[in-house]
């Protein structure tokens, strides 16, 4: 009889022997030149796009399964001009390029950059700023190729995002479907109906930017309480790519928020005026971003620890890696097409120091300090890693608090190193999961994992050299935490450190008897959650709940239009459904460009 391991092995060893026989098509281009430049393009409009709605909303979308549609509308119209046909396999690695460059806003990026120009006198490099978001995302680059295997070819890992990339791919580009071009038309509609809207609105002036019935709350216009209906079709289309219980729990959480909570601080002389009013958006969220922010990390860390068993997992897959080497494999099979193992400690090696060199010299963390979050970041990108591909989410409202925490003790006082400190956890963490479900894509489809390797290095790198500059391009740094752009993550990840750094007993009082209160409602919903599994339609999501109290009400109520309008069709016109994902990218895309660009011409003419 065969010993528990050895069938285990031998398990593993036939599913990877039959993804090489079956599945693997090496001889399909991969990795091109024009699908790394197109890649490349692709991802600095979806960054663009990204930051646009980040500083607006909050929320940090991925990019695989928009990308992948207009890379397959764009090289239509090429091959209509005699270029090659875009193959699915070019179309995956392509994909992968645009994910990495696109999705630079996420990992505690684009909040922590936020948080440091909204509320600290830090003034960092920009050079050096481009340095360190390409160190970090490079790092969790390497990181995802230890844990690959593991996760994805013997785990068999869901990864829902990749598997949904995958089919999408797979639909496109059957021959004779019609489908890719269905979904482009789609997108392109939609974009071109945002875009046009966009510019009557905030270009000719024509559309308001917002409408409220005149009724009095407490005294006070509707609109003083943010409670409108704005004409940005952006939200909408954010709203159409999350969950119904995402959006009902936003709606309901700005309901309490801004028609419960803040008369109620009017009535105890908690609301601190503002520009001479005595209700405004910045007095209200003044109070209430620290039981919104409670809220957030009381259910990311409580969701985090309940998944004891997956973080089990991660450090046994660690502790087989470093054993990996008694039971060496020949460079034959799998083991030749997958990126090799020894990848990852070169990659550590290489960028670790510069990681700690930038910490040092733009966030005066000491050296100790700083030698302490590369392999904190490790472990913590292995962990995110494996949770993203059981859950989709990638931790990152977990992890960064816990790091804000470390950092907060051991560098107290240190507000700017605080904020960059959880960045670099957050990054990493986000960086790894983000490959690991484009691996996810490529392994259901046959591509050749070093090509994707490559190709999000390519992405990630052209992604760090614009993040930057784009951002004080886009956004209005003056404006950050106004009703106009309420930059609602970079708020929370602000005073999360200010608390984790100055202490808890320097707020007012009834600030921390909110804090209290939000993170016992975040772990109580967390834990019922839970508990109920079947009742999980009809708990409030918790995140959603917390980023409520952070953004204004108009914000809500259209995430919440979005959310109800998809699930609509998800229900009753079922034949639509496949178009959800493409108009609502089209809108967001159409909205947010054309916003840039009437900003950067208002700025230079």
């Amino acid at each position: 009889m065969a010993a528990p391991g050895t069938t285990e092995r031998a398990a593993r060893d036939d599913a990877e022997a039959a993804w090489l026989r079956d599945v693997y098509r090496p001889d399909e281009p991969n990795l091109t030149v024009r699908g790394v430049i197109a890649g490349i393009l692709i991802g600095f409009v979806m960054c663009l796009s990204n930051i646009y709605v980040f500083f607006k909303t909050g929320w940090s979308l991925g990019v695989t399964l928009t990308a992948c549609i207009l890379a397959f509308a764009t090289f239509k119209l090429l091959q209509a001009l005699g270029a090659r046909p875009l193959g699915v396999l070019e179309n995956n690695a392509l994909t992968t390029v645009a994910s990495g460059a696109g999705y630079m806003t996420g990992g505690g990026n684009a909040a922590a950059f936020g948080a440091i120009v909204m509320i600290t006198t830090a003034q960092p490099s920009k050079v050096g700023l481009i340095a360190w978001f390409g160190l970090i995302a490079a790092l969790g680059v390497f990181v995802a190729i230890p844990i690959k295997r593991q996760l994805i070819n013997r785990e068999s890992l869901a990864f829902p995002t990749g598997t949904a990339t995958a089919e999408t791919l797979r639909t496109i580009h059957a021959a004779g479907s019609g489908q890719g071009t269905a979904a482009a038309k789609a997108l392109g509609i939609a974009a071109v109906l945002a875009g046009v809207l966009t510019f009557v609105r905030d270009y000719l002036k024509w559309v308001p930017g917002q409408w409220a019935p005149r009724f009095l709350l407490h005294g006070h216009d509707l609109v003083r309480w943010t409670i409108s209906i704005k004409t940005e079709l952006v939200l909408i289309g954010a709203g159409g790519l999350m969950s119904f219980r995402t959006g009902w729990s936003m709606l309901l959480g700005a309901i309490v928020n801004y028609a419960v909570i803040g008369p109620a601080l009017l009535d105890h002389g908690l609301l601190k005026a503002r520009g001479g009013q005595p209700v405004s958006y910045a007095g209200i969220i003044d109070w209430t971003l620290w039981p919104g922010a409670a809220i957030l990390v009381g259910a990311g860390l409580t969701s985090f620890a309940l998944d004891y068993k997956s973080i089990a997992r991660s450090f046994t897959g660690l502790g087989a890696l470093l054993g990996a080497k008694r039971h060496a494999e020949p460079i034959a099979g799998i083991a030749a097409v997958e990126a090799p193992d020894w990848w990852f400690p070169a990659g550590v090696l290489l960028l670790s120091p510069g990681i700690v060199a930038l910490m040092y010299l733009m966030f005066d963390i000491p050296v100790w300090a700083a030698l302490l979050a590369v392999p904190i970041a490790v472990l913590m990108g292995f962990v995110a890693a494996r949770v993203t591909g059981e859950t989709d989410v990638t931790p990152t409202k977990a992890l960064g608090p816990v790091t804000q925490m470390i950092y907060g003790a051991i560098t107290p006082g240190n507000l700017t190193g605080n904020i960059m400190s959880a960045n670099v956890t957050g990054g990493i963490g986000l960086h790894a999961a983000d490959l690991l479900t484009t691996l996810k894509t490529g392994w259901l489809l046959g591509a050749r994992p070093r090509h994707q390797v490559y190709a999000q290095l390519f992405g990630v790198l052209a992604g760090a050299a614009v993040i930057v500059p784009l951002f004080y391009l886009v956004v209005p740094v003056a404006q950050l935490g106004t009703d106009e752009w309420p930059a609602p993550s970079a708020l929370v990840w602000a005073n999360v450190s200010k608390a984790f750094v100055n202490g808890i007993d320097a707020l007012p009082r009834s600030a921390q008897i909110a804090i209290a209160i939000g993170l016992a409602f975040g772990i109580g919903l967390t834990l019922l959650d839970k508990a109920a599994p079947r009742a999980r339609a009809f708990l409030p999501s918790p995140s959603a709940i917390g980023i409520a109290m952070v953004v204004p009400w108009s914000n809500s109520f259209a995430f919440f239009l979005g959310t109800a309008i998809a699930e609509v069709i998800r229900r009753r016109f079922r034949r639509y459904d496949p178009y959800t994902v493409p108009v609502a990218s089209g809108l967001i895309a159409g909205e947010s460009l054309v916003a840039i660009a009437i900003t950067i011409a208002t700025t230079v003419l």
